[in-house]
Formats: C-alpha cells, structure tokens, sequence
C-alpha cells in the first residue's frame, strides 16, 4: 500500500506564491509517475500537472502553464508544485496521485492508482 500526504498549503494573496509538498512512502521504489490535480467547490477534479517518474518530462494544463513546475526527488520520494503568480481562480483542495503503470504520463483521474487528501490553497484578491 502507498501512502501519499500533502503539505504547504495556505491562504496567499493574488500574484504571490506556494510550494506544495507530497511525501510517498510504502514503497522503495521510485518507479511511478506523479501528478497534482486540484479540485474547487462545485468543480469536477482537474489536472493540473504530471511527472514521469525519472523526472524526464512533465506535463501541465494550460491554465497553469508558465506559473507552475513541477518536480521531483526520488531520494526523499517527494514531488513538489512550485506555484507563482497565483490567481483567486486557483483556489481549490489540490491533491497529488500517483501511478504505477508508468506507461504514459496521464492528465486523467482514472489514471491514478493512489491519492493524498488534499491540501487546501485559497487566492484572495
């Protein structure tokens, strides 16, 4: 079993910055893909950026494209979301997932077998 756990999140105000967290522990390997998705009161789940699990490439939804980078540290079996120029319309619960197919990165939620409980990020304009 994975766990994953979530932190750094906060209440920042619009054009500042935050860098979330997601320790993964229950396996010693490093071979999975990682994602962060994000999901708002109301909203559907959605993608917001994704990393193979060699670090080699990296995927982003176009709203955040530029603002965020994702990265990784197998040492520490962490995956960060670096976070600029926030924007009131990121606020949501942002989650990490992890799959281990590795197959393809996935920008899909039925592409992730594991799922941290979120951590919640608040823009304020």
């Amino acid at each position: 079993q994975v766990q994953l756990v979530e932190s750094g999140g906060g209440l920042v105000q619009a054009g500042g910055s935050l860098r979330l967290s997601c320790a993964a522990s229950g396996r010693t390997d490093s071979r999975y893909n990682m994602a962060w998705f994000r999901q708002a009161p109301g909203k559907e789940r959605e993608f917001v950026a994704a990393i193979r699990w060699n670090g080699g490439s990296t995927l982003y939804a176009d709203s955040v494209k530029s603002r965020f980078t994702i990265s990784r540290d197998n040492a520490k079996s962490t995956v960060y979301l670096q976070m600029n120029s926030l924007k009131p319309e990121d606020t949501a619960v942002y989650y990490c997932a992890a799959d281990y197919k590795v197959i393809g990165i996935s920008n899909k939620v039925s592409g992730y077998d594991y799922w941290g409980q979120g951590t919640q990020v608040t823009v304020s304009s």
